[in-house]
């Protein structure tokens, strides 16, 4: 099997590019659109099999100890759409797409294998924004509006490129720090890096053994 492993910076996967030196892996950059196009024009020119994502991510909620390994079941692109008046509203709340036009569920980017290809890991729902939250009100509002476990800045695109381009995924985070705090002291982003490169190789090696 031909897998490809992509991640929005380099520091993210070292650990694991200096322990499979073959490994295909793409540092597509942070945000939503830098993984879109590189993701996109990667897939486009090679016939892989099975994308899978890793990065760091920041939890919504302490059900998740610092630095542990999530796998994202859905995604979706959480702030596209208008803040007025101190609430949000989605494309979908201004009638400006379908939530069910292909491949979106219901507003939702969904991966159906996500937990037979990795059953070990915790199943979340996610959500992708081009703007790292710490507004309390709009903290909350994204929480009550999406039931999100955590939020990234790429996770939507991975699984917007893949459901289009009919290629299996899996999306692995880990979770560095808690959303909203922004005193970089009581994150974990070492230790995050460190789990979530135990636990991408071990994926990858179940798919490429």
């Amino acid at each position: 099997m031909r897998v490809l492993v992509t991640a929005p910076t380099a520091f993210e996967i070292d650990p694991f590019r200096k322990k499979f030196p073959q490994a295909e892996c793409l540092i597509a950059g942070v945000g939503a659109a830098f993984t879109i196009y590189h993701l996109t024009k990667t897939i486009q020119l090679t016939p892989f099999d099975m994308v899978i994502q890793a990065g760091v991510a920041g939890s919504f909620t302490t059900d998740f100890p610092l630095s542990e390994v999530v796998n994202v079941k859905t995604d979706c692109f959480a702030d596209l759409g208008a803040f007025e008046k101190n609430n949000f509203s989605s494309v979908y709340d201004l009638s400006l797409a379908d939530m069910n036009h292909f491949p979106f569920m219901s507003g939702q980017l969904i991966n159906m294998n996500a937990e037979i290809f990795v059953s070990k890991l915790k199943p979340v729902n996610a959500i992708t924004v081009n703007t790292l939250s710490d507004d309390d009100l709009r903290i909350r509002i994204f929480q009550k509006k999406y039931h999100a476990s955590i939020e990234t800045m790429e996770g939507a695109a991975l699984h917007y490129v893949c459901l289009q381009e009919k290629i299996p995924f899996i999306q692995l985070r880990a979770i560095s720090n808690y959303v909203g705090e922004r005193n970089k002291s009581k994150w974990k982003l070492p230790e995050a890096v460190d789990r979530l490169n135990a636990e991408l190789a071990d994926v990858y090696s179940s798919f490429v053994n």
